[in-house]
């Protein structure tokens, strides 16, 4: 059987670089999904911003389980080039940070059209991605998110089976539970594919609450995958318990949260515990 390896998004305790790794020291996780450093998205970071991060990872004993990156997260009509410039750092980045596995999405539809049929166009845009990647030998890793092309299982399994192993998944099972997917059937179509897991609890309704106390069948899916992996993976909380701005608008539907938070460290430290618990 094999282990749970915990990491967490530390900036949803706080933007402080140094209170993130703080915390992460306190609950006793040794490692970190990277996305904003001291309220910077890492897409904007500078070469010597990383190397100094890397060096404040070091001094904590934090290493990076992946980078929580904003790759595909534009429209299909918007500026490739650029965001492809973006991803070049985001590598560069990667590699100073010694990980191998770099969150992707599968872009949004250009206003008035469907993404559901726009396959050909995600997958020659997504393409150009894969290929870079190769070159500083990073795996991408595609989230299921809603509105982008991959938010299905079905659809998720169509890119993973067209790249045939070169792009993986993070699997995130409140993510499925909001677009009405149940999460162990997708589980069972997509676990040959899944690199590591996104830890987020829902209500189909659409709240996002603590890691056992919704429909994502956490503690089924992680037992089922410590028995079918062949090796050990990652676990990264990504609880969102503080509800973001423009949480509503993702999900497409409001909502009234029942778990209540006085502030997002009150929120992070909840969503450890829960976890933890429920593990």
């Amino acid at each position: 059987m094999r282990s749970l390896k915990i990491s967490a998004f530390a900036d949803e305790y706080a933007d402080s670089f140094e209170e993130q790794l703080t915390a992460l020291n306190e609950f006793e996780i040794e490692n970190i999904e990277i996305r904003f450093l001291n309220g910077k998205n890492i897409s904007v970071l500078k070469r010597n911003e990383v190397t100094e991060a890397k060096k404040k990872l070091d001094a904590f004993g934090i290493n990076v389980s992946a980078i929580g990156s904003p790759i595909g997260k534009i429209q299909l009509d918007g500026d490739i080039n650029d965001h492809l410039e973006s991803a070049k750092r985001i590598f560069e980045s990667a590699n100073i940070f010694d990980t191998r596995y770099i969150r992707v999405f599968s872009f949004y539809a250009p206003n008035g059209k469907d993404i559901a049929d726009m396959k050909s166009e995600v997958l020659y845009y997504l393409e150009k991605f894969v290929v870079l990647a190769r070159e500083y030998g990073i795996t991408l890793c595609h989230e299921n998110e809603a509105k982008i092309y991959g938010d299905t299982p079905k659809r998720c399994k169509e890119l993973l089976d067209h790249f045939s192993g070169e792009l993986k998944c993070v699997f995130d099972m409140g993510n499925f539970v909001l677009e009405g997917a149940e999460p162990y059937t997708a589980y069972e179509l997509l676990k040959e594919d899944i690199a590591y897991f996104h830890i987020k609890d829902a209500l189909s309704q659409g709240a996002i609450v603590p890691a056992g106390k919704g429909e994502a069948k956490i503690k089924e899916i992680l037992s089922a995958h410590r028995e079918y992996a062949k090796e050990d993976f990652f676990v990264s909380l990504e609880p969102h318990l503080q509800t973001f701005s423009g949480l509503n608008a993702l999900v497409g539907r409001a909502f009234k949260n029942p778990y209540q938070y006085a502030d997002a460290k009150a929120a992070f430290s909840d969503a450890v515990t829960k976890f933890k618990e429920l593990i």
